[in-house]
């Protein structure tokens, strides 16, 4: 004796073996012996064989019409030989019978299930509704065979076009366009990216980038609501004395800060570190606080950048020449002579500014021999500089002074054997690059006159505000290291800690408020600090352990890592780019790194690190051919043509190298081929 029974879902066919009350032992035909419940057998037969009347139940089932079943059914309760009865003949044959039941229990959207082999008809409106949902999603299915098939040749349907990011990084598995391009790519065995980029949803490599980079941070877009900057109402002083310049580069719109210096001659010097005051006008939780920190820093990129702040915001506060502007001034005083700290002073004011002088413009006149001996002369100095000659003179003695005093502490000299790079977009003029511009790249030797200037008047700003917040018990955002061993790394937190690396005490940043929302959050506890003293931590906005501080910290430690990987990767998209347009074809390279078959090695004149096949010597100067250059991914390699230095027993790479970033690689997207729909419910084996 056969039966035909259900199982997980399924029905199957099998020879009894062996019967008891409750259950049955059966043989199915691949040879496996199952145990079956009575009540799970709803059809016994002699003949034909299972795998036979099966067959041929469902090319009998394939047969009916769901709407006259559903006509001819019952109502009220029935068995699936009823309804065979009722469609077939009154005497339905066994794959009838099975044919009715197959046909019964796939369509649960007209019979739901009341028993073993029993049904109800499903109430008619439930039947539309269902039908309504089957016919549209038969209708979205073809339109994913449309757009597969659309992009399997070369095409790219505007709906995916649309949606192309989104698919790429935060898809809708549900959703069509993400499904069309899983059965594109799996079609074509190509992968997801590359598909896409052969049918040309992705309109450039740049614009892939920077879409990719908006999609993730800036969905709304980067424009700014309507908002007024608040009038800084404070009746504030005016600097006595004090004549302030800035030093930034020609493209800096956002001056944060500027220096004076007061008393040369006098044996003791006042110098001013003066910081453009937002936080005198802003208040935690406006509409202007809570757009910057939503940015959490501006963002920079060759070309271009998005501010934290709208430009009227930045422009209301900025440190801009040819006026009183509203600071928060240290004042640091030194003895003359031996550059001794005396002490600081920290001031609420407006600072007269006579220039914001561009180190970009005046480097090649601005130089060590020029700002050490006042007799040097370079030809075509810049008026401005010349008239600041004697204090910047000063303040670079200054900073070669407190750059020794901080190397003492770090243990070790900083290390600036490798320059920085200037990316400039010809006739760019700061619009949104295309990606097509023409690039140029020059070359700046790091710790430059005016740069180390800048630079150390930072750090002595930053620590000494730090240690100031951290005597009075005011938190701020710190960031410190606690040593310079390998793998012990800078972190932020709320409490002023040693910073190894810089060789400081502790390191608040607060020198950039236009620009940094870090910065921004410093100066509102610097300003409780200047007007309170003592009790500045009962006044400050943020208390200690202050909840919504930790939640900044983290906020900011996660966007400001984004928008410097962000800004690195199209440094380096720029730079494949110079090469591309340059013609250069090969490079003299370091190597920094070993790697699995290989070394990474960095360009020696361009800011472009990249893999090279064969094992080769840390420290080695190689000439090297480069390969295929990938903008998507970012990616070049080379092959070495020849070693360019002597073989060394105790070859090195500067310190630095460690820490360097790899940008480039395959690009990690969200689309998983391996997706793939579940059967639907009830469909029988």
């Amino acid at each position: 004796m056969f039966v035909l029974f259900e199982e997980a879902g399924k029905y199957l066919g099998g020879r009894v073996l062996s019967e008891a009350e409750a259950s049955a032992q059966v043989e199915l035909d691949t040879g496996k012996r199952v145990k079956v419940k009575g009540a799970n057998i709803v059809l016994r037969f002699e003949k034909p064989a299972p795998a036979e009347l099966i067959a041929e139940a469902r090319t009998l089932a394939a047969t009916i019409d769901l709407d006259l079943a559903w006509e001819f059914a019952a109502e009220g309760e029935f068995g699936f030989a009823e309804l065979a009865a009722d469609y077939f003949t009154d005497k339905p044959s066994l794959a009838q019978q099975a044919a009715a039941l197959f046909a019964l229990f796939e369509a649960p959207h007209y019979f739901r299930r009341a028993g073993k082999g029993r049904f109800k008809k499903a109430p008619a409106e439930i039947v539309q509704q269902a039908l309504a949902a089957i016919e549209k999603k038969k209708a979205i299915q073809a339109q994913i065979t449309e757009w597969a098939g659309q992009l399997a040749e070369g095409v790219c349907p505007a709906p995916v076009r649309e949606q192309l990011y989104k698919i790429l990084f935060k898809p809708d598995k549900n959703a069509p366009e993400y499904k069309a391009v899983v059965d594109a790519a799996r079609a074509t065995q190509r992968p997801p990216l590359d598909l896409l980029e052969r049918a040309g949803a992705i309109d450039s490599p740049y614009q892939f980038h920077w879409r990719r980079f908006l999609f993730e941070n800036f969905p709304k877009g980067t424009g700014f609501p309507a908002l007024a900057a608040p009038a800084i109402v404070d009746d504030l002083p005016v600097a006595s004395g004090v004549q302030a310049f800035s030093i930034d580069d020609s493209q800096t719109t956002e001056i944060d800060d500027a220096l004076s210096v007061q008393g040369l001659g006098s044996g003791t010097v006042t110098v001013g570190i003066h910081i453009a005051a937002p936080a005198l006008a802003l208040t935690p939780g406006s509409a202007i606080d809570n757009v910057a920190r939503a940015r959490m820093s501006t963002v920079y990129m060759p070309g271009y950048k998005i501010t934290m702040l709208p430009d009227d915001v930045v422009n209301t506060y900025t440190l801009l020449e040819g006026g009183d502007r509203p600071a928060v001034s240290l004042y640091a005083r030194f003895d003359e002579a031996t550059l001794e700290l005396q002490g600081t002073e920290t001031k609420l004011e407006r600072v007269p500014i006579v220039a914001n002088l561009r180190h970009d413009q005046l480097d090649t006149f601005v130089t060590q021999p020029w700002l050490e001996d006042a007799s040097f002369q370079s030809e075509g100095t810049p008026e401005a500089a010349a008239q600041l000659r004697a204090p910047l003179s000063f303040l670079f003695r200054l900073a070669k002074q407190l750059k020794a005093q901080r190397e003492v502490v770090r243990g070790k000299p900083e290390n600036f054997n490798r320059p920085d790079y200037n990316f400039r977009l010809v006739g760019n003029e700061g619009n949104e690059p295309t990606g097509n511009e023409q690039v140029q790249i020059s070359t700046r030797q790091r710790g430059a006159p005016l740069d180390l200037i800048v630079s150390e008047a930072m750090i002595l700003a930053n620590s000494s505000w730090g240690g100031w917040l951290g005597e009075l018990g005011v938190p701020g955002l710190y960031r410190s290291q606690a040593s310079l061993a390998p793998g012990i790394k800078v972190r932020m937190g709320t409490r002023a800690l040693p910073h190894a690396g810089l060789g400081v005490k502790s390191y608040a940043w607060s020198t950039s408020p236009l620009r940094r929302y870090t910065d921004l959050v410093n100066q509102w506890q610097i300003i409780a600090a200047a007007r309170h003293g003592k009790t500045a931590a009962l006044a400050a906005p943020f208390k200690p352990k202050d909840a919504d501080l930790f939640s900044i910290l983290s906020g900011f430690d996660a966007a400001y890592a984004t928008y410097n990987a962000y800004q690195g990767g199209m440094e380096r998209f720029w730079t494949l780019k110079y090469l591309q347009q340059q013609g250069i074809s090969e490079l003299e390279a370091t190597v920094i790194k070993d790697l699995p078959n290989g070394a990474l090695v960095r360009a020696e004149t361009l800011p472009l690190v990249f893999p090279v096949a064969g094992q080769q010597e840390r420290g080695a100067r190689l000439r090297v051919k480069l390969g295929e250059i990938d903008e998507i991914a970012l990616d070049v390699s080379g092959t070495v043509l020849e070693r360019l230095d002597t073989p060394k027993a105790d070859a090195a790479v500067d310190e630095e190298s460690d820490e360097e970033e790899v940008v480039a690689g395959p690009i990690a997207i969200a689309v998983d081929l391996t997706d793939s729909e579940a059967a639907p419910e009830n469909t029988p084996a």
